[in-house]
């Protein structure tokens, strides 16, 4: 790949973003993204792309919104032009691929003439994708070997149709239809007219490959009306023939997953939430994060330097989170010290298998794990040693609850306990969450901790978090967190069993499956 900002090495990248479900970007495309000085993107291609450009580019949205474009063809063609003449390395992010109905062809000619280098990185098209996830091949032995792209909203200059209906009627066992939705009553009476039978199957896929994602099904006679109760917009593929009928023998495993077409808010740290994210869309559900808190360095790291100094005096050392894990190894290492200066004999103890998982990575073994995963349970736990005289550390969040340490103490331990991070409060995106919850679009908010519910009441307001909440469900981690937003005067719907993140997931995928209602937009 070449690098921008050298004299000769600018290029406009065409880049195809494919479908709309940013994990089927392709590898090179990223890499194109990445190297940007400017990126011209449109309505269609996944706003979460952008994230790969560097934070100093340009960022330039040109629509392309049928019937209401922000900036004409030529003025986009004229658009890369410009940059591309100034020294610019530019990604032209395209949605779908850019040569497939994307006026990528007529971009690159503008740019041949003005004798600018440009390259084409092809992305995967909605005509292929959005059928797949609808579970509908688009070829099949026995069934399909031919497939027919074609658009169905043609450019009104022209004045007649270029598209022989006659032909691709007896010509191709699938056709896929490009913008055909405004058009479907039509284009079915002419297919059927071309000798096409009423009763070939046809599926109509709107938001193709995201949790947006919405089917309906009928024959060439009936699918214009059928399309048009259901509401069914653009953007969306038409699928004729008879590959259709397959999803109804169960290949339609996207809107099968458990929590499809669910909005789920995730409120953990936007550098803690890719686990819970993950997992959430995976099962079908379309996240918003709404980060209460970002973890960040304490005021003063002398108390937390002092106990690495005087580490060969600690018989055991706590870990309550990951957070503390990353913070407390974080420091060892600003010191030049690794895992060799950890007293030999001390004892490692971890609140939860994502605190003992993290501590085994960095090569360290955890003694003890109590079974549940909460400061009570690993108190207990400790108690089966003797803990009189005993030197402990807790490498911790600045705030935390007390419960642990007063009661090592209690036992007759030595406790030190220096702050190794803190949460600090955040309300990015307070104004956009509020507006779905207060629509009712939000069907489930989360909680992972005491300080996600502590900083969302504050973000919000106690009055304005109550009222906005009272018609979206609430899931906990456990009962202490739980317990904090019942404080609060927030209503509770499922706690989580096991105090983890696949115990919250399964809380959650319990709890809105127990509610077979779907958003119906």
């Amino acid at each position: 790949m070449r690098r921008s900002g050298r004299s000769g090495d600018r290029v406009i990248y065409l880049v195809g973003s494919g479908p709309g479900d940013p994990g089927l970007f392709t590898l090179k495309g990223v890499r194109c993204l990445q190297e940007a000085d400017a990126v011209v993107y449109d309505r269609l291609a996944p706003r979460a792309l952008l994230g790969y450009a560097r934070p100093e580019a340009e960022k330039i949205y040109v629509g392309k919104k049928p019937g209401d474009p922000t900036m004409s063809q030529e003025e986009i063609n004229d658009l890369l032009v410009e940059k591309g003449r100034a020294g610019m390395t530019v990604v032209r992010l395209k949605g779908g691929d850019p040569y497939i109905f994307g006026r990528g062809g007529e971009e690159a000619l503008a740019l041949k003439r003005a004798e600018l280098p440009f390259e084409v990185v092809p992305g995967v098209t909605s005509g292929v994708a959005a059928p797949a996830y609808a579970g509908i091949p688009v070829t099949h032995r026995n069934v399909s070997t031919s497939v027919a792209f074609v658009t169905g909203h043609e450019d009104p200059t022209k004045g007649s149709s270029d598209v022989d209906w006659e032909r691709l009627a007896n010509g191709a066992d699938t056709l896929v239809l490009y913008m055909g939705v405004g058009r479907l009553e039509e284009i079915s009476k002419e297919l059927i007219a071309a000798g096409k039978s009423r009763e070939t199957p046809v599926a109509c896929v709107m938001w193709g490959t995201v949790p947006e994602q919405r089917t309906v099904t009928g024959t060439l006679e009936d699918i214009a009306d059928r399309v048009a109760e259901a509401g069914l917009r653009p953007p969306a593929v038409v699928v004729v023939g008879d590959v259709v009928a397959l999803r109804e023998e169960g290949l339609d495993w996207y809107e099968r997953r458990p929590l499809f077409g669910r909005r789920v808010v995730v409120t953990r740290a936007r550098a803690q939430a890719g686990e819970l994210s993950a997992d959430l869309e995976r099962l079908g559900a379309e996240v918003h994060e709404f980060p209460t808190i970002e973890i960040s360095p304490p005021e003063d790291f002398g108390p937390l330097d002092a106990a690495i100094h005087e580490l060969d005096s600690f018989g055991l050392i706590v870990f309550t989170s990951v957070n503390g894990v990353e913070a407390f190894f974080g420091r060892l290492r600003h010191h030049g010290l690794d895992l060799r200066a950890l007293p030999r004999g001390a004892k490692v103890a971890a609140i939860g298998p994502a605190t003992a998982e993290r501590i085994e990575q960095a090569g360290l073994q955890v003694d003890v794990v109590p079974e549940e995963y909460r400061a009570e349970a690993l108190i207990e736990a400790l108690r089966r040693d003797s803990l009189v005289g005993e030197r402990v550390l807790i490498p911790r969040a600045k705030v935390a609850r007390e419960i642990l340490p007063e009661r090592l103490r209690g036992a007759g331990a030595e406790v030190v306990v220096p702050p190794a991070y803190q949460s600090v409060p955040s309300s990015e995106g307070k104004e956009e969450l509020s507006v779905r919850l207060q629509s009712g679009e939000i069907d489930c908010l989360t909680f992972t901790a005491s300080s996600t519910v502590e900083n969302f009441v504050e973000a919000l307001g106690a009055e304005e978090a109550v009222r906005i909440l009272a018609r979206t469900r609430v899931a906990c981690i456990g009962p202490i967190t739980a317990g904090t937003a019942r404080k609060h005067g927030l209503r509770v719907d499922a706690e989580a069993k096991e105090y983890t993140i696949p115990g919250l997931i399964e809380a959650v995928t319990g709890l809105l499956a127990a509610d077979p209602a779907k958003r119906g937009d």
